[in-house]
Parts: C-alpha cells; sequence; structure tokens
C-alpha cells in the first residue's frame, strides 16, 4: 500500500495506556479524531475506572476483532473486603459492611478454589447484552434480570495482604470474558464478609504488555506521522497461529475464494487448524480454516485483510 493510502486510511493496531474516568468508547471516539478516521474499534472493554492496555483497531484491521484467538489478559487489582457494593467496585452504593476480617491465611486457604475453570455469573453493570441491551442500562433504568453463570479460565491468581487488613493486592491472568470485579465479590462472599474491587489495571492482553503502550496524553502530543509510526500490523493479532505460505498461484486461488489443497503444497495440518496465510515471501495476506472437502484437506480463506 502506497504512503499516500495509508494517509487517507489508517491501519493497523494501537496500543492505549487507558486512562482512568475514560471509557473504552471514549478512546476510541479520541483515536477516531486523532487518526481522522471512523473505521476504529477495539478487542475488549474496560470500565471507566479502569487503566491499562487497551488494543485499539484501525481500517481493515477492525475486521480482525472477531477471529482474535489469543484472548488472555493479566491485571493487577485491588480486593477491598468487608464491603459490597451494587456494582462489584468502589463506585457503587453501598450495601453492606463488615468490620470482622479473615486473615491472610484464611484469604490464601480459599484461592485453591478460584483458580482453573470456574463459573462466573456477569455482574448487571456490564456491557453485556441480553435481548440487544447492555445490562448496565437496565441496572441504571432500576431492573434486574437473571444472567446464566458461564465458564471462564483464571490461569493463575496471587493476593498478597497489604498494610491494610482489608485490602489485598492481587495479580490474576484469565482467559477473555472474565469480570474481574465479580471475581473480587465472589471471593468475599466465599469469606463471609464481602468484598468488592477497589482498583484495576490491564497489564497484558492478547499478548501486547502495558509497556508498549502508549497515553492519549502523548497521542494528542503528536503530528499524524507520529501517531501513524506507531501502528502495528494485523498480524500481530494472530501471533500464536502457524503461518502457511503460499506458492504465488496458489496464493491467487485462495484470494478468490478457491479452497486450496494441502497435499498440493506437501503439507499437513489437522482439520479444524486455524493459520495465517502468507505469500511467497512470508507477507500475511488472510486467516484461513483447514478443513475435509470433497478432494481432501483444504485450507480456505475466511477474511482477507491485504487487498
Amino acid at each position: 500500500m502506497s504512503t499516500e493510502n495509508i494517509m487517507l486510511e489508517p491501519d493497523g493496531i494501537l496500543l492505549v495506556d487507558k486512562p482512568a474516568g475514560m471509557t473504552s468508547h471514549d478512546v476510541v471516539w479520541k483515536v477516531r479524531k486523532l487518526f481522522g478516521t471512523k473505521k476504529v474499534g477495539h478487542t475488549g472493554t474496560l470500565d471507566p475506572m479502569a487503566t491499562g492496555v487497551l488494543v485499539i483497531l484501525l481500517g481493515r484491521a477492525v475486521k480482525a476483532c472477531e477471529y482474535v484467538s489469543h484472548d488472555e489478559k493479566t491485571y493487577e487489582a485491588t480486593l477491598r473486603l468487608g464491603l459490597t457494593t451494587d456494582t462489584d467496585d468502589v463506585t457503587g452504593a453501598v450495601l453492606t459492611t463488615c468490620e470482622t476480617l479473615p486473615s491472610p491465611f484464611q484469604v490464601e486457604k480459599i484461592l485453591p478454589s478460584f483458580r482453573g475453570e470456574i463459573m462466573q455469573i456477569p455482574p448487571m453493570y456490564s456491557a453485556l447484552k441480553v435481548n440487544g441491551r447492555k445490562l448496565c442500562d437496565m441496572a441504571r433504568a432500576g431492573e434486574t434480570v437473571e444472567r446464566e453463570a458461564r465458564s471462564v479460565t483464571v490461569r493463575s491468581l496471587i493476593c498478597e495482604a497489604t498494610e491494610s487488613p482489608c485490602d489485598y493486592r492481587m495479580t490474576v491472568r484469565v482467559s477473555g470474558g472474565t469480570y474481574i470485579r465479580t471475581l473480587c465479590a465472589d471471593i468475599g462472599a466465599r469469606l463471609g464478609c464481602g468484598g468488592v474491587m477497589a482498583t484495576l489495571l490491564r497489564t497484558e492482553a492478547g499478548g501486547f504488555p502495558i509497556e508498549d503502550c502508549v497515553s492519549i496524553e502523548a497521542l494528542e502530543g503528536m503530528d499524524l506521522s507520529q501517531r501513524l509510526s506507531l501502528l502495528r500490523p494485523v498480524e500481530e493479532l494472530f501471533s500464536d497461529l502457524e503461518a502457511l505460505r503460499l506458492p504465488d498461484f496458489y496464493r491467487t486461488l485462495c484470494r478468490n475464494g478457491c479452497e486450496i489443497y494441502l497435499k498440493k503444497l506437501g503439507v499437513t495440518f489437522p482439520v479444524g487448524s486455524r493459520l495465517r496465510l502468507c505469500d511467497s515471501q512470508g507477507n500475511f495476506f488472510a486467516l484461513g480454516d483447514v478443513g475435509e472437502y470433497e478432494g481432501g484437506i483444504a485450507v480456505k480463506a475466511i477474511k482477507i485483510f491485504v487487498l
């Protein structure tokens, strides 16, 4: 793509360190304005009080959102015991308080039951939609609806005592769709004293660390060429997938919607595999799925990113 076209339509991944007080949509709006494009999205919502890694997609990269496969996230949070609120964090209305707090030993004792695959009920104050309406909008209107528990995975969970007897420093790595507020509330409920989330910092998302992020303030101080230089190729969203190089002839067939039989390429991949499809020079251009067809096992493009 020429420099002129890039200027007309920014394309790629932007890693933003979201500040407290902004919604994820606020960040998207700001990026649209700073880059001069309407084609902006993100791969995972952060609450207004939360800070840290927000993966922003621009241009054709927006099409990648539904195909992002590496959705694990890492957080640093503060668990505050002895309190419950209607939002499961310190911004909500206080429902109960408890002066009798567990010891660090008691907290550590119950943590194994919150590691691994667990069931979570999504909170009412969340962006999850039910019948086309966001739960948070229903909650603000005074409505409550039944939510089904769903499976999430807590890869690791560490709780460290602080100088305050009610506050614990949490470091947690989870699958996408895990609510840290709910995790704090559930831990507090298990301990019998209640618990809320007091702070939240996302330190990694999709393999991107916070050290690689740029602040909104820094973006505002740059000119457009400097901002464009920060964009990463969309391929980085799929760095966990194996790559398959296609000779020019097969690349053309693939881009035209044809399945490419693996036996003709002299390679093998299990049915159901998802691959990064590259040209003969190793340049990424599409995602492909491996399936079984009348003529055998083949790969077929499911989304083309480079025209």
